[in-house]
């Protein structure tokens, strides 16, 4: 039985992965950016999902739900439904590839994203490693 995706408990089992992973912190010792991981509405997701990240020189400082967007200001967001998440987060769809052809969209720097590649493969790796159950 995994961990519902998405959920507090997903996002703090998620940050202890990251802060676990030395190939994470090697990839990300330079990233400095907060992000809001936002799932949007699909099947029985019913309202959007607002997952805060605060990542720092390869390690997650803070994770939680947010009750909105007004919670934090975060340098990035991420949007996309359950279905995309799913993909991304099973390796079926890479992360740099969804962002260039929209199926995550971004709000941020998407050049400063670019040249954190490795950082962006080793987040991916860190949420194959939480147990997840999906929503249907």
């Amino acid at each position: 039985m995994g961990i519902p995706f998405p959920s507090n408990e997903w996002v703090e089992a998620l940050m202890v992965k990251i802060n676990e992973s030395e190939a994470y912190r090697s990839a990300a010792r330079t990233w400095e950016g907060d992000f809001y991981f936002i799932v949007d509405p699909e099947g029985s997701v019913t309202e959007p999902v607002i997952m805060y990240m605060d990542l720092w020189h390869g390690q997650c400082r803070e994770a939680f739900i947010a009750r909105d967007e007004s919670v934090k200001n975060p340098e990035f967001r991420i949007n996309a439904p359950v279905s995309a998440w799913k993909q991304v987060i099973t390796k079926q769809l890479d992360p740099i590839q969804a962002l260039m052809t929209r199926r995550l969209k971004l709000q941020g720097n998407m050049m400063k994203i670019m040249r954190a590649v490795k950082a962006a493969q080793e987040l991916v790796n860190c949420c194959t490693q939480v147990p997840t159950e999906f929503p249907d």
